[in-house]
């Protein structure tokens, strides 16, 4: 009898060097340090070039993967990143921080039998390698007489605005802080998302076309209906985030050592206070923190924490790590790094001395019991399992809310009783003729990559809108 064919084991992904655990948990440097040219060509020689490739249905911005990956294999680099800014805008922004395991990589053919392409990892490679090499400018249609206001760069609004410029729309980005980027900028650290890196996709945004106005806060200086009806914008998208905190509205929760992640990412990112006293933006640091929550922006928060000089930080998350929304990889690095994991275990009231510091964290245990309307194990109270935590600084990341300045201050806005904007959802527009509406504002917080979708189905919404109206 002949032998058995013998499969060939599975081949991985290669692998992205980082910087070591021990030296960048004091640190704000990236740690993830990106492909050399080698292991780039290493990874795209793997591509099986498919006919009808899967990867694509798995990307909300369509890039044409397929094409670019073989740009690569033929070492054409900058055609590569051409090829990639042919449909996105932010290709080293989503190299970075994008979760492709879930999208464009989980579909991938020869991820079947083996881990799937690095996409992402390709995707970085390609952008970095491009800013690096001098990118050029590549031509624009000529304005076509229309223009288009867009409200808020994060995510949404700079992928709106890319897509709208290349069609020839004439469009001006309005930005309520002194620096564009959004949630880029003051939400996702610099270790994680270097800031020189989002200020280069926003100035190659600017160098094709696009203008930005800073420190200007739409709802309060100007209407959005001052935008249609004064200053004579064919049409309007709104991608302002929900950047709102949330807390537990536990007891406790108001003592001065309590914060909410959005303002200490905020005054660490946005406000450079990693870097004091070169940046004049104290930052209040405990020696033991807990982070609430299970998220992207807990694991921040936590790696954040021990960056500037926390000796112990702790996730505490009511369900276990199997149900944790946070990405594998970024457990991962906290973990390395020595952040600690309390799970199943839900706070219940801060505890606080007569100066309003915290003292302590009061928590119950839980145990995990029938799905919920998530799909996830809804968390249960294991009775008299109270107990108190030693931290003397707590961090709420368990979400955030609508950011509601424009909502509130435009009449005849639809909106959900959360206080989102209502769309359609194939084109983006809201309630109001010409204004459009896309990203966390509209779906409640969500990934980069989620919101740059919305802001590339808003952009074909308004150019489809527009051009009927000629």
């Amino acid at each position: 009898m002949a032998e058995a064919k013998q499969r060939k084991p599975p081949t991985k992904k290669i692998p992205m060097r980082e910087q070591d655990p021990a030296k960048r948990r004091r640190n704000f440097d990236e740690v993830a340090l990106g492909y050399s040219e080698k292991e780039a060509l290493a990874e795209a020689t793997k591509c099986l070039q498919c006919r009808n490739p899967k990867c694509i249905t798995g990307c909300p911005v369509e890039v044409p993967i397929k094409e670019f990956i073989d740009l690569i294999r033929q070492k054409d680099y900058m055609g590569a990143a051409a090829k990639i800014k042919e449909t996105n805008s932010l290709p080293a922004i989503c190299g970075r921080v994008c979760p492709q395991e879930t999208q464009c990589e989980q579909p991938c053919t020869y991820g079947v039998r083996n881990e799937p392409i690095a996409i992402g990892r390709l995707e970085r490679f390609v952008a970095d390698y491009a800013r690096e090499h001098g990118e050029p400018i590549p031509d624009v249609p000529s304005k076509n007489g229309k223009r288009v206001a867009i409200v808020g760069s994060g995510p949404a609004g700079l992928t709106c605005a890319g897509d709208l410029i290349k069609l020839g729309y004439a469009v001006t980005i309005f930005e309520a802080f002194h620096k564009p980027g959004g949630v880029l900028i003051y939400g996702i650290p610099e270790f994680r998302l270097p800031k020189k890196i989002v200020e280069s996709e926003v100035e190659f945004l600017e160098k094709i076309g696009v203008e930005i106005k800073f420190d200007y806060v739409i709802g309060k200086i100007k209407m959005i209906r001052d935008l249609l009806e004064k200053d004579s914008y064919d049409a309007v998208f709104i991608g302002t985030g929900a950047g709102a905190p949330v807390f537990m509205k536990i007891p406790g929760e108001s003592l001065i050592t309590v914060f909410s992640a959005n303002e200490f990412l905020t005054r660490v990112n946005l406000m450079k206070a990693y870097k004091f006293p070169e940046y004049d933006t104290p930052v209040r640091i405990g020696k033991r923190v807990a982070v609430i929550g299970g998220g992207n922006v807990a694991m921040d928060a936590a790696r954040t924490s021990l960056r500037l000089g926390a000796n112990e930080v702790h996730i505490v998350y009511r369900r276990s790590r199997d149900e944790m929304p946070a990405r594998h990889e970024e457990v991962v690095h906290a973990e390395e790094e020595g952040v600690q994991f309390d799970f199943l275990v839900n706070p219940v009231e801060v505890l606080g001395d007569d100066k309003g510091n915290v003292i302590g964290m009061a928590c119950v245990k839980m145990e995990l019991g029938e799905p919920d309307e998530s799909g996830r194990r809804r968390p249960v109270v294991i009775p008299d399992s109270k107990f108190v935590m030693d931290v003397d600084m707590v961090i709420v990341a368990i979400g955030t809310a609508s950011n509601p300045i424009v909502p509130t201050s435009t009449p005849g806005l639809e909106l959900t009783q959360w206080g989102y904007i209502t769309i359609d959802e194939k084109t983006g527009m809201t309630s109001i003729p010409g204004v459009f509406a896309g990203g966390d504002i509209v779906t409640g917080s969500a990934t980069v990559i989620s919101a740059m979708g919305a802001g590339k189905r808003a952009a074909r919404g308004i150019h489809e809108y527009l051009a009927n109206r000629l």
